[in-house]
């Protein structure tokens, strides 16, 4: 199915899920703050925008990839965009937001009769580029079903429950993300300070029991020193603060949680934000110089294939 698709915000993330949708045959009309960021995606064939409200004119379906709950609230409500949806119109918000603002958003688009889900990803920009984001999806069973063609073009898609959930799974995300980034970070200094080549010691732990996605990417990312933001961290300063938030609320105590939030403030404070999150490793560095985990940007061997 074809679907004409409105696309609010094309920063790291939301460029390549445009233009996976727009390859999987979909017409896409973007909108984005900095507008030359459009210019790829309109050389692509995707119609530009001036302002939300214009892309989603029409539409069947509206995607938002936007930076927290309080731009995702100004581009759709305070902008004139949610006015302009047609009847019965989906918008799939792909942002990370607190979920309190997720359900906010779905009743009161509710009332102008547009249907809402919040639908946050993880996989980085390289699992928006591929088309293989895991998508967390809260909202009626209903609109999950509708916004099939949408999520068949961007990734494996699970729904999680009712309107928020998809934003409570994200957060679920975010802890064992930020954690294990800082597990990794934590055990390639213990590494090196001790004698051992900590990018060694990443390819021995390779296929064992310590292995993961972050251990290979991200790991390598820590030893090679590049920092180039795949997800920036300060998004993920952001979503540890919604974690923590929705922890007290439910009276939770989260401690492993509380220690990385602190650790991704002081990267964030030490002007580091724009940095991808495996940066994390900074922070450990600066409270334990002067070990580093490598001294400069290094040329490293590809991996080997993951056994299986």
């Amino acid at each position: 199915m074809v679907l004409s698709i409105a696309m609010l915000g094309t920063g790291l993330m939301g460029a390549p899920m445009a233009a996976r949708l727009l390859a999987a045959g979909h017409a896409v009309r973007a909108w984005n703050r900095t507008r030359d960021k459009l210019d790829p995606l309109r050389a692509k064939g995707a119609g530009v925008a001036a302002t939300p409200a214009e892309a989603v004119a029409g539409a069947d379906a509206v995607i938002t990839m936007l930076e927290n709950g309080a731009v995702v609230d100004t581009v759709l409500f305070a902008s004139g965009a949610a006015d302009a949806l047609r009847p019965g119109a989906l918008v799939i918000d792909m942002s990370s937001i607190a979920p309190a603002d997720a359900r906010d958003h779905a009743r009161r688009l509710e009332t102008l009769g547009a249907a809402h889900l919040d639908a946050p990803v993880s996989g980085g920009t390289k699992g928006a580029a591929e088309g293989t984001l895991a998508i967390m999806v809260g909202g009626r069973a209903a609109d999950f079903a509708r916004a099939g063609p949408v999520f068949a073009a961007l990734g494996r898609a699970t729904h999680v429950g009712p309107h928020g959930a998809g934003q409570v799974a994200k957060l679920a995300n975010q802890v064992i993300v930020g954690v294990t980034i800082g597990a990794v970070a934590e055990a390639l200094l213990l590494a090196v300070a001790n004698g051992a080549d900590p990018e060694a010691v990443r390819r021995a732990l390779a296929g064992g029991f310590a292995d993961s996605p972050i251990l290979r990417q991200h790991g390598r990312r820590m030893t090679s020193r590049d920092f180039t933001p795949g997800g920036r961290a300060a998004i993920h300063l952001k979503d540890m603060n919604n974690i923590l938030d929705a922890a007290a609320g439910s009276g939770l105590s989260l401690p492993l949680a509380e220690v990385t939030r602190a650790l991704f403030a002081a990267l964030v404070a030490g002007g580091d934000g724009d940095l991808d999150h495996a940066a994390l490793a900074l922070a450990l560095e600066r409270r334990n110089a002067p070990a580093r985990i490598a001294p400069t940007r290094i040329a490293t061997k590809p991996d080997p294939p993951p056994k299986d």
